[in-house]
C-alpha cells in the first residue's frame, strides 16, 4: 500500500485519482488529506478538488513527466542510485563556486551532457558547480526562476534521476553542488497550490504575488519551503543552496524564516556527517544574515556580494547607468575591496535614500570575506542587460583579466558565471517557453517596454519566446581552445590554482587587506602577505611602486628596483622579497 497525503485546508472534497482510478480521502483537523492505495513505484496521480474535473498535480510532486499541468508521478529517493558514500562534503567558503545553466552549458542542454563537462571544470580548478533552478516550470525551457512545483526536477533536463547521476558524477569528481533555490514567488504557468490552500501572501514582488510565511496559516506554508529545502540537500545529496532574492521574503515573525532554515540546515548537516550551505541572494547589504545566531543573525553561510561586482565591473568598462552610478572611482573599489559593502549605512543615489549596514570584518569580532560572494559575472548581470551582452563583448582581453584578478585575487569567496573564464562569445538572455499564448504575448512585450523606458529600441530587444533567444544562448565549446579564448582560460587556470596553493591568498580577514591605489594613474594594489595583486585600469603604461618577482601576469610586466611598470589593461602578481 502507499500513502498519499497533501495540506489542502482550502476545499471541501480532495479525492485521490490514480492512473484513472478515483479513491476517497480522509481530511485530519488540520488540513491534511490522506487515503492508502494500491499503486505502482511509477503510478501517475493527482487530486480532485470539489467539483472540479481537472486532476492537479501534488504540491509535493516528485516528478512531473508530463509537464506542470499534468499529473505527477512517483519516484522514490531511497531507490536512487548513488555511489557517493565516501563523499565527505566541503565548505563553501573560500572557495571557487562556478554558476550554470542545465539547458545552455551544453548544446543538449541536460544534466547527463553536463556530466560530460566535468573533467573540464575540474581542470579549472573550480570547487562547487551552481546550478540555475533546476525545479519544474512550464514550457520547454527557461532560467528555471518561474517554478510551481518545487519538489520536482524539470524534466527536459533528465528529471529527478538526471539529477542524482549529475550530483553523484560531480561528488566522483570532487566537486560540491549548489542548488538555485526559488521560495520567494510563484511561476505564472501551472500555479495550482492557491486552489489547495493558503499559500500566497497579500503582498507582492517584482516577480509576481509574495508567499505566506507569515500572514494567518503561514506554519504550514513554512514547512512546504523548509522541507523542500531540506529535500534537495538530503534526497538529492546537494552540498547547499543558493537562495534567490531573499529580501522578497516578507517575514513578520519573531524567528525568520531564513534563521528557521538555517538551523535546520545546521541540524541536517549533523546527520548526514557533512557540511552544508545556504548562500543567499540579497540587495539589503544587511549582516544579519551571516552573522552567526548566537549572535543575533540568521545564521546563512554567505551572500552574494553585488557591490563588489558594481565597483570592479564600473572601474573596468566605465559604465555608470542605473545602480551603477554611485560606482566607477578607485576610491569607491577600494573601499568596498577593503569592507565588503559600498553602501553601509550610507545614501544611495540610484534609491535615493539611506541603504546597507556596515560589515564587521575585524578579526576578533566580525565576519570574514569569505561569507561573502566576489563575481565579475552572474546570470543577473548578464542576462538581465537589454541584450543579454557579456563583458566579453564589449572588453578587451586585458579588462577581462584584470576584472578575474581582482575578484579571484580578493579574500572573498569567488563565482565565476559559465563561459566567463574563457571570454565566451555567445550571449546569455533572458529566454521563456510558456505554452499560454496570452503569456507568451506580456512576457514579450513587458520585455521590450522595460527597456524601452531606458532609452533601447524595442525592435533590438531579444523576444524571449523566440526559440532563436535561447539557442543563441547556449555557450560555443568550439572556441574554448582558440586564440585569447585558450589564453584568457590559463590565464583563469593559474590564478585559481595561485588562490588555492599560495598560503597568503589563504587569509579570511579583511583586517589584512591593504588596498592602495592612483585615481589619476588608474592603477590599483590589493597586499595580501607578501603577495601584491597590482592592475592597471587605464590604456596607457603605468609605473607603481611595488617590487619583487612576478609570479603571474597579463602583460609583460618589468620590475625593476622600487617599482613596477605595467602594459594598459593588464596585471601582475609580485611576491615581496623577504
Amino acid at each position: 500500500m502507499t500513502e498519499f497525503r497533501v495540506w489542502a485546508p482550502k476545499p471541501e472534497l480532495v479525492r485521490l485519482d490514480v492512473d484513472g482510478r478515483v479513491h476517497p480521502m480522509t481530511r485530519s483537523d488540520d488540513g491534511w488529506w490522506h487515503a492508502q492505495v494500491d499503486a505502482a513505484p511509477d503510478a501517475r496521480y493527482g487530486f480532485l478538488l470539489d467539483d472540479d474535473p481537472k486532476v492537479l498535480p501534488d504540491p509535493r510532486s516528485p516528478r512531473q513527466p508530463d509537464g506542470v499541468h499534468e499529473r505527477s508521478q512517483l519516484w522514490d529517493a531511497n531507490r536512487a542510485a548513488w555511489t557517493d558514500g565516501d563523499w565527505a562534503g566541503r565548505p563553501v567558503e573560500g572557495a571557487v563556486i562556478y554558476e550554470l545553466h542545465v539547458g545552455t552549458f551544453t548544446p543538449a542542454g541536460t544534466f547527463g551532457s553536463a556530466i560530460e563537462k566535468l573533467d573540464y571544470l575540474v581542470d579549472l580548478g573550480v570547487d562547487f558547480v551552481e546550478v540555475m533552478p533546476v525545479n519544474s516550470f512550464a514550457g520547454t525551457h527557461g532560467w528555471g526562476y518561474d517554478g510551481v512545483l518545487w519538489y520536482s526536477v524539470h524534466e527536459p533536463y533528465g528529471g529527478p534521476d538526471g539529477l542524482v547521476a549529475f550530483v553523484d558524477a560531480c561528488h566522483a569528481h570532487g566537486l560540491g553542488v549548489l542548488i538555485d533555490a526559488v521560495f520567494n514567488h510563484l511561476g505564472p504557468s501551472g500555479n495550482y497550490l492557491p486552489k489547495y490552500g493558503p499559500y500566497l501572501s497579500s503582498g507582492s514582488n517584482p516577480w509576481g504575488e509574495g508567499i505566506n510565511i507569515a500572514d494567518a496559516d503561514a506554519d504550514e506554508v513554512r514547512r512546504y519551503i523548509i522541507g523542500c529545502a531540506l529535500r534537495w540537500m538530503r534526497d538529492f545529496h546537494a552540498d547547499g543552496l543558493r537562495l534567490d532574492a531573499v529580501h522578497a521574503l516578507v517575514d513578520t515573525t519573531a524567528i525568520h524564516i531564513l534563521e528557521e532554515m538555517a538551523t535546520e540546515t545546521d541540524w541536517l548537516s549533523e546527520q548526514l556527517g557533512r557540511p552544508l550551505s545556504l548562500v543567499a541572494e540579497s540587495d539589503l547589504n544587511d549582516p544579519r544574515l551571516i552573522t552567526p545566531r548566537d549572535r543575533g543573525g540568521y545564521g546563512l553561510t554567505a551572500q552574494w556580494a553585488d557591490d563588489i561586482h558594481h565597483a570592479i565591473h564600473t572601474a573596468v568598462s566605465g559604465e555608470r547607468q542605473g545602480y551603477y552610478a554611485d560606482f566607477g572611482s578607485l576610491a569607491t573599489l577600494a573601499q568596498t575591496l577593503r569592507h565588503g559593502y559600498f553602501h553601509a549605512g550610507t545614501y544611495s543615489s540610484f534609491r535615493r535614500r539611506r541603504h546597507g549596514r556596515p560589515l564587521d570584518t575585524t578579526e576578533k569580532t566580525g565576519i570574514p570575506a569569505t561569507r561573502l560572494v566576489a563575481y565579475t559575472c552572474t546570470h543577473d548581470q548578464v542576462g538581465n542587460r537589454a541584450l543579454g551582452d557579456r563583458p566579453s563583448q564589449n572588453l578587451t582581453g586585458g579588462q577581462l583579466a584584470v576584472k578575474a584578478a581582482l575578484a579571484l585575487g580578493s579574500p572573498y569567496t569567488a563565482m565565476l558565471f559559465m563561459g566567463e573564464e574563457y571570454a565566451a562569445s555567445t550571449p546569455f538572455q533572458f529566454f521563456s517557453s510558456h505554452p499560454e499564448p496570452e503569456l507568451a504575448k506580456a512576457t514579450a512585450e513587458g520585455r521590450k517596454a522595460e527597456f524601452a523606458e531606458h532609452g533601447w529600441d524595442a525592435d533590438e530587444i531579444p523576444d524571449p519566446q523566440d526559440p532563436q533567444t535561447f539557442l543563441r544562448s547556449k555557450l560555443n565549446w568550439d572556441e574554448v581552445d582558440s586564440g585569447e579564448h585558450a589564453r584568457l582560460l590559463r590565464l583563469y587556470r593559474d590564478l585559481i590554482a595561485l588562490r588555492h596553493n599560495d598560503p597568503d591568498m589563504a587569509d579570511p580577514w579583511l583586517d589584512d587587506l591593504a588596498v592602495d591605489y592612483d585615481e589619476d594613474q588608474r592603477w590599483i594594489a590589493l597586499s595580501r602577505g607578501r603577495l601584491r595583486i597590482v592592475c592597471n585600469l587605464g590604456a596607457e603604461p603605468v609605473k607603481v611602486p611595488v617590487t619583487g618577482d612576478v609570479v603571474l601576469a597579463w602583460g609583460e610586466p618589468e620590475v625593476d628596483g622600487d617599482s613596477a611598470v605595467l602594459e594598459g589593461h593588464s596585471f601582475a602578481v609580485i611576491r615581496a622579497a623577504g
